[in-house]
């Protein structure tokens, strides 16, 4: 099974601050020019099955107002929730698990590429060696501290380059593929 994981971080390395804030994203004051390029994101959710996304991340998500997922399939993985708002389509649900049994139960449904977004999500998919594919795009900003994209492994986890993209905004968007993966790619 293909599970890719496409995030935005700052240069140090930060997907958001402390308090979760992402005021540092490119956009998030409501400026449409830097809306004007999607930095391959039409083309990734054109390709997954579905999303599986941590707690806190579909909090964020779903504070914006407006499901931007459409009827994509999305898990929201979380060991605290025991509902999910009734304003939210059939397609959302909870989950838990291990990131493993998560796959697994995701190849049951019949899903072939995983989309996984949160940090703390992210990290345990990573830790437990199934993210196949790593999208990155590093923000030029430095904003010293707050909620780390990478945290601790098990062992180290070899990827390859694929591409890296820059754009006139500043941003650059590489994309890494596991080594050890045997997922189609």
């Amino acid at each position: 099974m293909k599970v890719t994981v496409y995030i935005a971080t700052t240069l140090d390395g930060f997907i958001a601050r402390q308090d979760g804030g992402l005021d540092w994203l490119p956009g998030s004051d409501g400026e449409s020019a830097a809306l004007d390029e999607d930095y391959g994101y039409v083309d990734l959710m054109a390709s997954v099955d579905a999303l599986i996304m941590g707690r806190n991340t579909f909090e964020m998500v779903y504070g914006f107002g407006q499901w931007s997922y459409g009827d994509k399939p999305v898990f929201v993985a979380s060991q605290s929730l025991s509902v999910l708002p009734d304003d939210l389509p059939s397609c959302v649900q909870l989950c838990s698990g291990t990131p493993a049994e998560l796959v697994k139960k995701m190849k049951g449904l019949g899903h072939q590429h995983l989309y996984v977004d949160g940090g703390k999500t992210i990290q345990a998919f990573l830790r437990d060696g199934l993210v196949t594919e790593l999208i990155l795009t590093r923000v030029p900003v430095l904003i010293g501290g707050g909620i780390p994209l990478f945290g601790t492994l098990n062992q180290d986890i070899p990827f390859q380059h694929v591409r890296t993209q820059s754009y006139p905004s500043g941003l650059v968007l590489s994309h890494y593929r596991n080594v050890l993966s045997d997922a189609d790619a």
